[in-house]
């Protein structure tokens, strides 16, 4: 029998349909057709300035803007080759590790609601409404926040933005435990994921996998440790790795991800430097205000850059980075102009998902919700 599976159904995102042939409640083949969103980011982007690019990368993985902007502001300034001030870089770091956290929080949260597990669900929205609440301190916004700019951030840190973080970090290790009392030794939860949606080491480095997804089957690989960048090098934090590659050990990875994360937001408020929060390069980052309302050559470059734009030399570039789920990496081509010539998106949605078929094929129809859960996609990057 072949089946079509969502895009109706809950666990499928909205705009992700599975076909599946059916022997019996075992799955023979599986077909995934993703979505019907149709946004096209990346031919929208040869349309826009560099800086009105921005914008556009926060709606691919809804759940964590400030990755994808940092991940594309690291291409632009790749390609500019600039520097970006010591402050800018650990205020990336810092909200960047937040995100992830606020990212995993919904994973999980959906994931277990997804198997029947309730309780988990409104407490991990607790912890997650608590990190939007400092997202909306420093940006104004809670999710589509645009706020990572080329050469640093749009705005410094503001006034009890650190008492307000570093009582989430001392508070949040307790609520994991909560979140682990309810689930990890719980007999249904191991019955619904032990032994279920394997991929070995070979077959997830064979299809490209990463993040999460790839490390729950035990390969070591985390950017952050292999190609650091912001800074990373200076933090200490651990990287955790499944022995299975079950749905159970990416559960297991993502809750230490979690502690591994917090961690890094400590350090990260504890080495602090003060200066500037946008490098000062004309023709690539915007004047100060005060100069802009004082000095008419400031004024005159503030218009040139809102209205022209930058001018990167011709040339291409690559620059990727950890996302909560796994590698995001941009591509840009430049000729000079002060649009790109090309962009190409690196989404871990997108290659994750391609391992599926792999995952559930040969397993019972019931597994599909668990496998799909564990790989934590977003459509928002998948059918872009």
């Amino acid at each position: 029998m072949t089946i079509n599976m969502g895009p109706q159904h809950p666990s499928t995102h909205g705009v992700l349909r599975l076909l599946l042939e059916l022997d019996g409640e075992v799955i023979t083949r599986a077909v995934p057709h993703v979505g019907f969103l149709h946004r096209g980011v990346e031919k929208l982007a040869e349309y826009r300035t560099y800086h009105q690019c921005i914008p556009l990368t926060d709606r691919l993985d809804y759940v964590a803007p400030f990755s994808n902007n940092l991940a594309y502001a690291l291409a632009v300034e790749k390609l500019l080759g600039i520097e970006v001030p010591e402050r800018a870089q650990h205020i990336r770091v810092l909200l960047c590790e937040l995100t992830r956290i606020a990212s995993h929080l919904l994973w999980l949260a959906t994931h277990a609601l997804d198997i029947g597990a309730m309780t988990v669900f409104f407490y991990c929205f607790r912890e997650r409404e608590a990190i939007y609440d400092i997202f909306e301190m420093v940006t104004g916004a809670r999710m589509h926040t645009s706020y990572i700019r080329v050469g640093g951030v749009s705005r410094d840190l503001p006034g009890g933005f650190t008492e307000k973080t570093h009582k989430f970090i001392m508070e949040f290790p307790d609520r994991i435990k909560e979140y682990e009392t309810l689930l990890t030794e719980n007999p249904i939860w191991k019955k619904r994921t032990v032994g279920v949606g394997v991929i070995s080491a070979e077959d997830a480095i064979d299809y490209g996998l990463s993040g999460p997804s790839l490390r729950g089957s035990g390969v070591n690989w985390d950017i952050r440790k292999a190609e650091p960048y912001s800074h990373y090098d200076k933090y200490h934090f651990d990287v955790p790795l499944g022995k299975n590659g079950d749905v159970y050990d990416r559960y297991r990875i993502r809750i230490e991800e979690m502690r591994q994360s917090n961690k890094i937001v400590h350090q990260a408020l504890n080495i602090l430097p003060r200066g500037n929060f946008l490098a000062r390069i004309p023709n690539v980052t915007l004047p100060p205000k005060e100069d802009v309302e004082t000095n008419m050559e400031s004024m005159i470059t503030h218009f040139k850059l809102i209205t022209d734009g930058i001018h990167p030399p011709k040339g291409e570039v690559y620059a990727s980075i950890e996302a909560p789920k796994g590698e995001l990496g941009f591509y840009l081509v430049s000729d000079g102009s002060s649009h790109p010539y090309r962009l190409k998106i690196r989404p871990p949605s997108f290659v994750n998902l391609e391992a599926l078929p792999k995952m559930i094929e040969g397993r019972l129809l019931p597994d599909v919700v668990a496998t799909i859960g564990s790989l934590d996609i977003v459509l928002g990057e998948i059918d872009r």
